[in-house]
Order: structure tokens, then C-alpha cells, then sequence
């Protein structure tokens, strides 16, 4: 049985919006909690519960994941309800111009199973925050961290699973018509990295953060970001493309780091004639020849040229022909 501890131990971080004060939302004390203004969420969902802050700020039980944009905290709220409280740094936007902008994102997510839902959000002088779903579970980093440290790990149909999951996820993405609106860029994620990818009790997947960097701007490099780090170029399909390729290298060897893969390139030839030890997971036969062929797209998706990249369409063809595979 898969198991995870979802909470890291609390951290003091900086500058988390005008006037704020340093450290998680949970070391709020109840005094301080007191003396602020009780304000209400505002629900992206039809018939969503109404959170308030006070609420959220007093039912934060933990730290679960921090980075350069901001921090994520689990929170219990009434009824046992389990969600993921996003909070951000240094929001990039007003308070009109932010509301649209993730209600618009709310939207999006509701309608593909293969993204994490947005239910509520707050625009607050002092905090800015998103609240989404949470997932027992953890991120694909957590379980690939676990994995490593000698936790049950994923096996190579389960990995597979969940590279089907993601890219499909932005598959959705990068099909949104119209792809601008407004001030938006709607039909590209920002930010794909293996801690953006949610897992299901079920070990389904779904993608994360979906339009965040339009939302926040990031403050400084975090030296804890770790496993699960994106890598920044211009922001559009194709740098999508890139890090969906990291992912897959995280994935298939634990590799992170883009400056590794001129290495896998030279000895991809070694691997496949089973000369050169790669995937960190016992694989023979059809699942070793399905492995090689997710190093292949892998490899393709990180090519230095952006315009050398496959679109996410023909991916999705080539992990189908690789599902449906025989041998």
C-alpha cells in the first residue's frame, strides 16, 4: 500500500503580499487571527460551502509544498472537507483583474477531469490566496521521493498511467480557443514540473497550477525546490513541451536536471542495448520496449531547438500506439 506524509515541517517565508507577515498561514495565532477582518471567500463553484478567511486560517494543519511563487498548505475545513490552500507572494495583478483571472482559469479546469479544480479564492490587502482540491496522495514528486527512499514505488505501468494523464492534460490546454483573452494567454500551463502533478488515491493524475504564473510572479530561487523544478525559457506551448519532457525523465531515471540530457542523448544507443543500467524501475520485454519509446519522446521534447519539439498532439498519438503496442 502506497503511503506519504503530506505535511513538511513549517518554514518562515518572505513577503507574502503587501504588509505580510513572514511564515506559513498556520502560524497565525488566534490572537492575530482575532484582530483581522473576517472576510469571504469567493466561490468558483455553483453550489461550493462559503469559507471564510479566519476559517482557513485557522484550520491550516501543515505545510505541503513551497517554491518561488508561493506556498501550499493542507487545510480541514468543516465536515472533514480536505483542501489545498494555495498562497501567493507577489501577485502581478489587481484585485478586478485577479477575480477574472482565476474564475476564468476555474472554468477551464471544471471542464477536463485531467486538471485540478479551483473552488475559491481571496484578493485581500494582506493575502492573496486559491483554494483547490486536495489530493491524499500527494504530488508525483512526493511519491517519486518516497520511492526512492525506499517507500513502495511506482511501477512502470503505473508510471505510464500517469504520463498518459498529464498529457492529456495538456492536450486540453493547448487546444483552448480562443488562445488569448484579454490579458490572458489561456492555451498553455507555465509551470509543468512533477510537483505540479496531483495523484489519486486510484493513482489517477491531474496537472496543477494551470495558468498560476499569470496570476503571481516569482520572489527569489528557493534553494529547497528539489525535485519536481521546471525549467524557465519563454513562456508558451513549446517551453510546456520542454518541461512535460522533464517530467518523463524524472519519471523514467529521476533525472531533473536539463543539464543531464546532452548525456542521455550520447548514450541513448547503450541504453537500448541494455548496456548502460537507466530506468530506475525493473522493466523487460513489451514494457522495456514501451519504456524506450517514452525515453524517445522524452528526448524529443527536450530538443534545444523549440521549433524541433513535437506539439502535444502528435505525443498523445505516439503514447496511444505505445499503449496499444503488442510487443
Amino acid at each position: 500500500m502506497l503511503t506519504r506524509a503530506f505535511t513538511k515541517p513549517k518554514r518562515n517565508f518572505k513577503d507574502y503580499g503587501e504588509h505580510s507577515r513572514s511564515g506559513s498561514i498556520s502560524e497565525y495565532g488566534d490572537g492575530i487571527v482575532g484582530l483581522m477582518d473576517d472576510l469571504p471567500l469567493i466561490s468558483c463553484e455553483n453550489h461550493g460551502p462559503t469559507l471564510s478567511l479566519k476559517e482557513v486560517l485557522r484550520t491550516s494543519v501543515g505545510v505541503m509544498g513551497e517554491n518561488n511563487r508561493g506556498l501550499t498548505e493542507k487545510v480541514v475545513l468543516s465536515k472533514g472537507r480536505l483542501c489545498a490552500l494555495k498562497r501567493f507572494r507577489k501577485v502581478i495583478v489587481g484585485k478586478s483583474e485577479f477575480g477574472t483571472r482565476v474564475e476564468r482559469l476555474a472554468q477551464v479546469c471544471k471542464k477536463c477531469e485531467y486538471l485540478v479544480p479551483i473552488t475559491a479564492y481571496l484578493y485581500a490587502k494582506r493575502i492573496k490566496l486559491v483554494v483547490c482540491d486536495y489530493y491524499p496522495m500527494g504530488s508525483l514528486a512526493d511519491l517519486l521521493s518516497g520511492g526512492r527512499a525506499g517507500q513502495t514505488a511506482l511501477n512502470w505501468n503505473e508510471r505510464l498511467m500517469i504520463i498518459v494523464y498529464v498529457a492529456r492534460a495538456i492536450g486540453f490546454i493547448h487546444a483552448q480557443s480562443p488562445p488569448h483573452e484579454k490579458n490572458m494567454k489561456m492555451n498553455f500551463h507555465g509551470n509543468i514540473k512533477s510537483s505540479n502533478v496531483m495523484i489519486n488515491i486510484d493513482l489517477t493524475a491531474r496537472l496543477s497550477d494551470y495558468g498560476f504564473v499569470q496570476l503571481a510572479d516569482c520572489v527569489e530561487e528557493s534553494d529547497n525546490e528539489g525535485a519536481g523544478t521546471s525549467y524557465r525559457e519563454n513562456l508558451s506551448q513549446k517551453s510546456d513541451i520542454f518541461n512535460f519532457g522533464l517530467v518523463l525523465l524524472d519519471l523514467l531515471a529521476g533525472v531533473t536536471d536539463p543539464g543531464y540530457i546532452k548525456c542521455i542523448v550520447d548514450t541513448k544507443e547503450s541504453v537500448k542495448l541494455g548496456n548502460n543500467a537507466f530506468f530506475e524501475f525493473h522493466v523487460q520485454g513489451k514494457e522495456r520496449n514501451q519504456a524506450l519509446k517514452v525515453l524517445d519522446i522524452a528526448l524529443a521534447c527536450t530538443n534545444r531547438s523549440p521549433e524541433a519539439r513535437p506539439s502535444i498532439e502528435q505525443i498523445l498519438l505516439n503514447l496511444s500506439d505505445i499503449l496499444n503496442s503488442t510487443n
